[in-house]
């Protein structure tokens, strides 16, 4: 059957087995009717997830199954690939090395699969950074991790959601780095990855990018800080020559406060917490972290494993709902896109 005309296998990995991704991850899967749309595979344990599943209440009978292999994946079917020990060991709300190990384990074969073609869309539970690192995994996140595996010269990490995208020009670094990090470069090459996505991933056609500041009232001309006169304006004038539609700088605190990101298709913001903070402010409950400039379609939910509520039956599934048809939506674009930009060229 064509890629396009049958439904997108979605691989799911269980991140950090010990916080909340079984529960969201059962959830969001929980009714039937999902099923009718894309396949889903995680790449987990089965016995972790009946572990999770008898922790749940109200939930209908789910039609589960085990697979040692993508390839056997079977419609309609929640199918769960065993890649984890027989023995793993499950500590709800506990920061564990064998919790770290399986996630990258989890990670590891997944990514491994869509390289392969056997799922189409990859959709990341989430994971406990620092432990992790104590394994050996020698990135910061899921972000630098991917970017490696599939040689991206440069990624994006765009958090989506139907009120609001956002991205940042810096990720996962100190705070006290991030002014000598903010050039004109990489801003640049941010606005190119945005509206490259923005076309592409989401089929808007002019994409409209707003560029926050990085001081106080965008430096107030240089008496609180001189990065906008010096490097973010250059950079707004290098992207509109090349027919980038990117406006600004804006003062975030005003930007936000007054809803002007409604009138954008997407903003740029320079460090994470000027845009994940009012990103999860303003959509928290359906926001999704989407990788953008990778060759494959990567997305996830916009909270963490918290740990405090893990095993109790409290947490919310709709960022982890939000992901999955996020990534499928943006799996169909592209093949839409794609065919479309081949067709010009044929003429």
């Amino acid at each position: 059957m064509e890629r396009n005309n049958r439904k997108p296998v979605v691989g799911i990995t269980q991140g950090d087995g010990n916080g909340i991704g079984y529960e969201v991850i059962i959830k969001a899967l929980s009714d039937p009717r999902s099923l009718e749309s894309f396949t889903p595979v995680i790449y987990g344990s089965s016995k972790v997830f009946g572990f999770y599943r008898k922790l749940i209440h109200n939930l209908d009978q789910m039609d589960t199954y085990v697979i040692q292999n993508a390839s056997e994946a079977k419609p309609k079917r929640i199918n769960i690939l065993n890649c984890l020990p027989d023995n793993v060991y499950v500590e709800p709300g506990q920061s564990t090395p064998e919790a770290a190990r399986s996630a990258i384990t989890s990670l590891e074969r997944a990514v491994a699969d869509i390289k392969k073609g056997d799922i189409d869309v990859l959709v990341t539970a989430p994971i406990n950074k620092k432990a992790m690192d104590a394994e050996g995994f020698g990135n910061t996140g899921h972000t630098e991790y991917l970017q490696k595996e599939f040689n991206a010269e440069d990624v994006l990490m765009f958090m989506v959601s139907e009120s609001l995208k956002i991205s940042v020009v810096t990720g996962h670094v100190p705070l006290k780095d991030v002014p000598t990090l903010v050039t004109e470069d990489k801003i640049v090459n941010k606005l190119r990855l945005m509206s490259e996505s923005l076309r592409r991933d989401f089929g808007v056609v002019a994409p409209k990018i707003a560029v926050l500041g990085l001081n106080p009232h965008c430096g107030d001309g240089g008496l609180l800080g001189d990065e906008e006169l010096k490097t973010i304006i250059p950079a707004v004038r290098r992207a509109n020559d090349e027919g980038i539609l990117a406006f600004g700088p804006y003062s975030p605190d005003g930007y936000f406060g007054l809803g002007h990101y409604s009138r954008f298709d997407a903003t740029l913001a320079m460090y994470h917490d000027q845009g994940l903070a009012p990103f999860k402010a303003i959509a928290f409950q359906d926001g999704v972290n989407f990788t953008a400039g990778l060759p494959v379609v990567r997305t996830s939910p916009d909270h963490g494993t918290a740990f405090e509520m893990a095993g109790r039956d409290l947490a919310d599934p709709q960022s982890m709902k939000s992901a999955i048809y996020t990534a499928i939506d943006i799996f169909r674009n592209r093949i839409a896109y794609d065919r479309l930009q081949a067709g010009k060229l044929g003429k």
